[in-house]
Order: C-alpha cells, then structure tokens, then sequence
C-alpha cells in the first residue's frame, strides 16, 4: 500500500538524533490530527499510576487504536509530540523509549518535552499526532 509520509534526513545534521528531522505528505493526502493520546484505561482511570514507561505503553495502545478508527496507523503518522510530567531528564528518556519502540523503522519528527503537569489524575505521559493517508 503506497504511503503519503516521506521521512527526511539531513547529512548537515547530527545524526544523534532518533528520528527524521522533517516528514513531507503530498498535496493529494489527508491529514489527521489526533488528539493527545492519554494513559487512559477503557473506564477512564489512569493506567500504570507511578510507571511513566507503563503510561507510554497505554499512550501508544490509545494512539493506535486512534489511528486504527481514523483509517490510518503508526506508519502513517508524521510527526508527534510527547509530553511527560516530570523534570527529571530520566523519565523523559524512559518515555522516549517506549514511543521510538513503538515506531520502529519510522522514525517520525518528534519533539519530547518535560511539563508541570497533564490533565488527569496521576498521568505522566501524552503523546500528540499528526498523520497523513492517501485514500483510494
């Protein structure tokens, strides 16, 4: 199935980086913006209270099936953005993990940021998307 997302890397930037420093999707796609995928469990509880890497796991589960309803899935995104509340580099590391696991080979600009806090009770971890399709 043809893809809409282009991943670009540039060789006049560290290649330290986990991820395509720019994405590109053709004028003929659509684009989708998800919402921040939360811990949420299905009753609306926070999942994994305490464990940021259990909150990303749920975040991306969450993501996925996001994704999944809009016609799309994690190789369509093309671009995220993940929030942990925490001021330790660590948690954000952990975090990161989790999400670029989660990727694989797709490895999509992304920005990690470190907040004061998320919306829901005890939740650690947001993770924000955009993806592009090409419908047949």
């Amino acid at each position: 199935m043809p893809r809409a997302v282009t991943l670009i890397r540039s060789a006049s930037l560290s290649d330290v980086a986990e991820y395509a420093y720019a994405a590109t999707a053709p004028a003929e796609s659509r684009l989708i913006f998800l919402a921040g995928a939360c811990p949420l469990n299905e009753d609306g509880s926070t999942a994994a209270i305490g464990d940021v890497a259990g909150q990303a796991a749920r975040a991306v589960e969450n993501m996925r099936t996001a994704l999944t309803d809009s016609g799309a899935s994690l190789h369509d995104v093309i671009s995220t953005r993940v929030l942990v509340a925490s001021h330790r580099r660590e948690d954000l590391v952990t975090a990161w993990e989790v999400v670029r696991d989660a990727f694989g080979d797709h490895d999509v600009p992304s920005t990690l940021m470190g907040v004061t806090v998320l919306g829901y009770d005890g939740q650690l971890v947001e993770i924000e998307a955009v993806a592009a399709v090409l419908d047949s």
